[in-house]
């Protein structure tokens, strides 16, 4: 079996379900040794864990809440912790910002609240992971955001999320150019409708899937892997000289 990733270590944030559990089973099958953050389901967290080990590779999980008060320190603190045995020394070479939250609320609806979380888990979190990340991550390493396809599509119902994916792509140009300098590539992945549990309505109704699908070019909708096997070129040296570039990962949606 091909390990491109062999040696390497990986860490995901959101990688208990959906599509960062997805990237965590295809890294760990490439050899990478991966960490995966949870908020609350550490049910998941251990079968997510459990798989990448029954199958030969290295991982563990750790609990984070992202979107409070120093969420970058305690999350390090706790690779360290969990990682004691995985990764001595601390240090990574692929560092992907999947965790996100949501909102489903018009202009005229939208809370300072709701705002201010979406903010605080979509850009906040990953800027200052990130920042803190630097002395961690390996020259030559990869940063890799998963944005969305509402950051570019107009999207009124979901215009928080918007905005904050379209400030994660713009991130990720910046810090693409901050980083070049150490060989570090830095790139965002776009998904459009991936089927998971953010999506039950469509699982569970066949007919909104098909009126859904019209709207995508290649006739389907994703599933997490779609999105999984891109990330892994992007953290393999396959991607090398890819960098600062926001990725469709939409089966040509909209187009």
């Amino acid at each position: 079996m091909s390990t491109p990733l062999k040696n390497k270590v990986a860490l995901i944030t959101g990688g208990s379900n959906g599509i960062g559990r997805a990237i965590a089973e295809r890294l760990g099958r490439d050899g990478a040794t991966v960490a995966t953050t949870y908020a609350r389901d550490e049910a998941a967290a251990k079968e997510t864990v459990d798989g990448i080990e029954n199958n030969g590779g290295r991982a563990f999980a750790l609990q984070l809440e992202l979107g409070q008060p120093d969420d970058a320190t305690r999350l390090w603190d706790a690779f360290d912790a969990a990682g004691a045995d995985y990764v001595p020394d601390g240090k990574l070479d692929i560092l992907i910002h999947n965790a996100a939250a949501g909102s489903f609320a018009p202009l005229s609806d939208l809370t300072g609240e709701n705002y201010d979380r979406v903010f605080a888990v979509n850009v906040r979190a990953p800027f200052f992971i990130t920042q803190a990340a630097l002395p961690r991550l390996r020259d030559g390493g990869r940063v890799i955001n998963i944005s969305s396809l509402a950051a570019t599509l107009a999207t009124p119902e979901t215009i928080a999320y918007s905005a904050s994916k379209g400030a994660l792509d713009a991130f990720t140009l910046s810090l693409a150019k901050g980083l070049g300098p150490r060989g570090i590539t830095v790139n965002s992945v776009s998904p459009g409708i991936i089927l998971t549990r953010n999506h039950t309505r469509l699982m569970e109704n066949p007919e909104a899937a098909a009126q859904e699908a019209k709207r995508v070019a290649l006739g389907r909708l994703g599933q997490p892997e779609d999105v999984a096997d891109l990330v892994a070129f992007l953290a393999s040296d396959d991607s090398r000289w890819v960098t600062g570039q926001v990725i469709d990962a939409t089966g040509g949606t909209a187009i």
